[in-house]
């Protein structure tokens, strides 16, 4: 079963950046689709970016993080990041990584259907 863990959320002001964590563990045998979501209060949960590896990378982002977030994937470390810049207020939420066997196309819709695994969050609080 693979494990996966979020880390380092935080609080920070408008204009700040974070670098967001999700550390695969457990099975080796993962999908090749992660995607990292969010859900603020009283709002479904959303996503974010997502990054597909199998003989290509390939990286996809909602328009609203386009130009300021930046996902990627350290297969030594199997870790997965989240860099966000320039944060605006409206990116506070909770963060959530996932897993799932999606092929390009499921994994480029940041659809928070099919994906087999997810971590237990960890909050991004911007303030303006």
């Amino acid at each position: 079963q693979v494990r996966l863990v979020e880390s380092g959320g935080g609080s920070v002001q408008a204009g700040g950046s974070l670098r967001l964590s999700c550390g695969v563990s457990g099975s080796t045998y993962t999908g090749p689709c992660m995607g990292w979501f969010r859900q603020a209060e009283g709002k479904q949960r959303e996503g974010v970016a997502g990054i597909y590896t199998a003989d290509v990378t390939l990286t996809y982002y909602a328009d609203s993080v386009k130009a300021r977030f930046n996902i990627s994937r350290d297969n030594a470390k199997n870790t997965v990041y989240l860099q966000m810049n320039s944060l605006k207020p409206e990116d506070t939420a909770m963060y959530y990584c996932a897993n799932g066997f999606l092929g390009p196309n499921r994994c480029s819709e940041l659809g928070t259907g099919g994906y087999s695994s997810w971590g237990q969050g960890t909050q991004v609080t911007v303030s303006s």
